[in-house]
């Protein structure tokens, strides 16, 4: 069994310029760094949806050389997709297709799944966690105040959980939270102490 003490020996590296992933590693207790990294994230459509974010974490941490990994350092990428009915609804490229995505999210359940990467200098280990999210019926008004105030189009599906949508929209989710914000961490802190 390994202790918790080895698994805080271990600095993340974390290949990704999203704030709420660095955020969570450091709520997780690691101590991390920061790589920036920038990947075509175009996939093949013959790849099942399901293992689209994880084909693309993969694909991001082969980017990245492994030897000027450090003893102690875990690379880690990873990529959030949101799915209606099989269609991906990826970061919104403006204010009307982000209109038009969180209208397509109103009312139904849509599935965020968010794919991982892990490599140490011997090791790799990749993983993907869905969840289920349910959105109450959102009027214009409501999808055009969040949308203008907090501008989320460096996010898939153009929302964030945690922000005022995720407050007033949000019905149920079946599986993790934190996986909707990016990282599934459960999994994630599993998948590490099995990596080292």
């Amino acid at each position: 069994m390994v202790k918790l003490s080895d698994v805080f020996d271990y600095r993340i590296v974390l290949a990704s310029k999203s704030p709420r992933r660095l955020q969570l590693i450091k709520q997780m207790g690691f101590s991390v760094v920061t790589k920036k990294i920038d990947v075509n994230e175009d996939y093949s459509q013959e790849i099942d949806y399901r293992m689209v974010a994880e084909h693309l974490a993969h694909r991001k941490a082969d980017n990245c050389n492994v030897s000027e990994l450090c003893d102690k350092d875990i690379l880690l990428t990873a990529d959030t997709m949101v799915f209606v009915d099989g269609l991906s609804y990826g970061k919104p490229k403006d204010r009307a297709q982000a209109i038009d995505f969180i209208q397509n999210l109103s009312c139904k359940k849509h599935n965020v799944i968010t794919g991982c990467c892990l490599k140490t200098k011997s090791k790799t280990v990749s993983f993907s966690v869905s969840t289920d999210v349910y959105f109450k019926k959102l009027s214009i008004e409501e999808i055009e105040y969040y949308i203008d105030k907090y501008q989320p189009f460096d996010k898939a599906g153009a929302y964030g959980i945690q922000e005022w949508i995720g407050c007033i929209g949000v019905e149920k989710i079946d599986g993790c939270f934190y996986n909707v914000m990016g990282l599934p961490t459960q999994e994630l802190f599993k998948q590490i102490k099995q990596i080292i």
